[in-house]
């Protein structure tokens, strides 16, 4: 028989309660597990010379982007989101890339998206054969058709795509929100290195997205008691603005001060809510940042579901197929005891990696890493392009990052 809302809500506490007793928490355990998380996020966390490398990446995207277009008003800008922009990113993580024309009003044209990305695609096979980039990949059936490449001089891997406005929006609100409280920047950036670790936080592999990730956390936070961060509702009732969501947070800089909960106690029981609902989401159960708790849906893609904050009728979960979330949910997800004998050991056994230096651009075959110590794009040999604008040799104050970037981190 079907579960009313009520029911079902009422269901996912009720589960939520007994997954908590099944895991009790110990002080001792507690400390030790708070210690070495705040370690593995000290150890973990990008250095100012990897914000450089991608503030100067987006630099020379628009330099590029001037070479392609011109230097008119109308020439479109690059501009950076997702983690980067959100500042959840680590060493290894993509940097976000969108392509956006200031003169666009309303929905832009697929077919128009996948023009101007043909035109970048012609660029960058010329710079791969260069030797500035490599792995450039234009996947142009994809839902949101996109540019891969890898940068020579920093191994970083760049996703290009156009007029992604929308992906702009959620990460500079996201990272508004991170303001009313560190622990969700903290949280969020654990907890994709915990599903990174299990080998979950792959969309294309039809696992978790980190956009779907970090909204978990968030929603997390949203439903502690005390609750750490609002409901999204109360911060949109002017709109879903940037410009008008950061004037609303300024309302909650003191939100989550009652909840003096560490990030321990926040990871374990994150772990918990989701382990406890495993059989409800497929009877409706959806995760509703907007309103901040439990709400109910019923979408094509059934196995997971976690409410678009700025579109309520999109499921950012919708990636996660059945074998997948047969293999999410196959985790022994909640860490059991930590030694307190051997901080090496203790170390060994958390359940998010210290090492961050394990990423995808180390797989990149011997040859290509050969290739990659060569000039890449900032010394020697400059294209065309560029000695033509000048734009390579520009000083700092010509050069500034895209707005909307610079703030942002």
């Amino acid at each position: 028989m079907a579960l009313s809302q009520t029911e079902l809500l009422n269901e996912a506490k009720k589960l939520e309660l007994q997954g908590l007793k099944k895991n009790p928490i110990t002080p001792v355990f507690i400390s030790k597990l708070d210690t070495l998380l705040n370690d593995a996020y000290a150890i973990r966390r990008p250095k100012p010379i990897d914000y450089h490398n991608r503030r100067d990446l987006i630099r020379i995207l628009n330099a590029i982007t001037k070479e392609l277009y011109g230097n008119s008003g109308n020439s479109p800008v690059v501009e950076g989101f997702g983690s980067f922009v959100m500042d959840m990113f680590s060493i290894g993580s993509d940097l976000d890339l969108s392509v956006n024309f200031s003169n666009i009003v309303g929905t832009f044209p697929r077919d128009m998206k996948i023009k101007t990305l043909r035109k970048f695609a012609k660029k960058f096979y010329s710079l791969q054969r260069e030797g500035h980039v490599i792995g450039v990949q234009a996947i142009m059936t994809a839902r949101v058709p996109i540019i891969k490449f890898i940068d020579c001089g920093t191994g970083i891997e760049c996703d290009l795509s156009v007029e992604n406005r929308d992906g702009i929006q959620k990460s500079q609100i996201l990272h508004l929100v991170s303001g009313i409280d560190e622990r969700f920047q903290k949280l969020s950036f654990l907890m994709k290195a915990w599903a990174k670790a299990h080998n979950i936080n792959s969309p294309k592999d039809r696992t978790l997205s980190s956009l779907c990730i970090i909204q978990l956390v968030a929603f997390h936070l949203q439903t502690r008691d005390p609750p750490i961060i609002p409901p999204f509702c109360t911060l949109f009732e002017d709109g879903t603005d940037p410009v008008i969501v950061v004037k609303r947070v300024k309302n909650y800089s003191e939100y989550g001060k009652g909840n003096k909960e560490s990030l321990a106690d926040l990871f374990i029981t994150l772990l918990v809510k989701v382990a406890s609902v495993e059989n409800l989401w497929q009877k409706g159960l959806c995760a509703s940042l907007y309103q901040g708790s439990w709400t109910s849906k019923l979408w094509d893609t059934p196995y997971l579901s976690v409410e678009d904050f700025t579109d309520l009728s999109q499921n950012v979960a919708r990636a996660v197929g059945r074998e997948q979330f047969k293999e999410i949910y196959g985790l022994s997800i909640v860490p059991r005891q930590i030694d307190t004998g051997s901080n090496d050991e203790s170390k060994a056994n958390l359940p998010v990696p210290l090492n961050g230096h394990q990423t995808k651009r180390m797989r990149v075959s011997k040859g290509l890493k050969e290739k990659q110590q060569g000039e890449g794009w900032r010394g020697g040999q400059q294209t065309q392009g560029w000695k033509q604008h000048g734009n390579w040799k520009k000083g700092k104050e010509e050069n500034k990052p895209m707005a909307g970037v610079e703030e942002h981190n």
